[in-house]
């Protein structure tokens, strides 16, 4: 599949490129959400996401961008008091501890050096440690440092031995990694559209396991518009509670159809092949990647800039030279680091077309880049 000719290319951690079919659903006409098509659409719509979660349980989707879903997460799990452990390796994790804190829970924060994770061994014990302990929070992937997680499945069963919640931010990385929920015992995951799916961006999929539902609806939010058991109860009858984005539930629908058409399977294999020639790539440059080697993410490959190389500049002559945007860095990778998206509708097409652009104008800025040496990686990876 390929993305619009012709035009930007969106290199972006999110939002990122979306394919013709995808963008052209949005003009169907609008339809009245308290109709007989929109429960079927709905419903429909719903059934796909299951199979995008591996969940045999209820998926909500909200009108919110990827942050939305995270706070619809925390303010239906945790109340004032509970203790929640959170892994914190980068800027959106360090977010989600601050959303947690926001709703009144005490945070026990697994800290680690940006471009790291802290290792199962420190979240068994801040797991064994923390007493009454109500809930795991955990970002899967870390898009302030291209860092992913390999161990969600034993921090599930850490959780689930405790009697506590696990919760995960999959925003970033759910489609381009299979995380089946069921299985891992995840009670909340969350993703975004504009990631992975390759949709526009404002919406957010949360699958909730029905131990989480019992409990927002025997101890409901202190929320409206994120009440998660008012959106399942709701749900039941195929409707939501307000009144959602119909034209981008149109694309997300048609966005799924294509997952379900590729295979999730398949689908994963194709991010993991693309982020290994981008880290090939990259290392034939002479540049260093934020993440360490073991827990590099397919999803987002964030960069360090050599010696004398301005980030801003960079990526403007990327985007007014080349029609490449990349993503800059994030809290304390700002200026210093700039960031791939390799996700959704993503190709070697565009592999190699973004990693041309950087050779060139590497050079151009006194980074010397061997094109010979770039184009062998990029053939061999063919």
């Amino acid at each position: 599949m390929t993305t619009f000719p012709n035009r930007r290319l969106l290199m972006l951690p999110g939002p990122t490129n979306v394919p013709d079919r995808i963008a052209n659903a949005m003009i169907r006409p609008m339809i009245n959400h308290r109709s007989e098509t929109f429960t079927a659409l709905l419903r429909d719509m719903t059934e796909k996401s299951k199979q995008l979660f591996q969940t045999g349980d209820d998926v909500v989707i909200l009108t919110a961008s990827g942050t939305g879903g995270v706070e619809a997460a925390v303010w239906n799990l945790v109340r004032p008091g509970d203790r929640v452990v959170v892994p914190v390796m980068g800027e959106f994790s360090t977010r989600l501890a601050e959303a947690i804190e926001l709703a009144g829970g005490e945070t026990v924060r697994v800290t680690a050096e940006a471009g790291t994770v802290p290792s199962i061994e420190q979240i068994e014990e801040a797991v064994r440690k923390t007493a009454g302990l109500k809930a795991v929070f955990m970002v899967h992937n870390e898009t302030s440092t291209g860092c992913a997680v390999p161990y969600l499945e034993e921090v599930g069963r850490l959780a689930s031995d405790a009697g506590a919640f696990f919760a995960v931010d999959a925003v970033s990385s759910l489609g381009g990694y299979a995380i089946p929920v069921d299985k891992w015992g995840i009670d909340i995951c969350v993703t975004g559209s504009q990631k992975c799916l390759a949709a526009p961006p404002g919406l957010t999929l949360l699958s909730i396991s029905k131990r989480a539902a019992e409990y927002i609806r025997k101890s409901p939010p202190k929320v409206r518009y994120f009440d998660l058991a008012r959106q399942l109860e709701f749900l039941a009858h195929g409707e939501t509670p307000f009144t959602p984005a119909v034209s981008l539930y149109y694309a997300l629908d048609e966005a799924l159809d294509w997952l379900i058409e590729e295979g999730l399977e398949k689908r994963v294999e194709r991010h993991a092949l693309h982020a290994r020639t981008f880290y090939s790539v990259i290392a034939g440059m002479d540049l260093n990647g934020v993440a360490a080697e073991g827990v590099r993410s397919n999803t987002v490959i964030a960069v360090l800039y050599p010696h004398g190389v301005d980030d801003k500049v960079f990526r403007k002559k990327l985007s007014d030279e080349h029609d490449i945007v990349v993503g800059g860095g994030v809290g304390s990778l700002k200026g210093r680091s700039f960031r791939i998206g390799s996700m959704g509708d993503v190709s070697s097409a565009h592999v190699h077309r973004t990693t041309a652009a950087m050779a060139l104008t590497l050079n151009k800025m006194g980074h010397p880049v061997d094109l010979q040496t770039i184009g062998g990686i990029l053939d061999r990876a063919s």
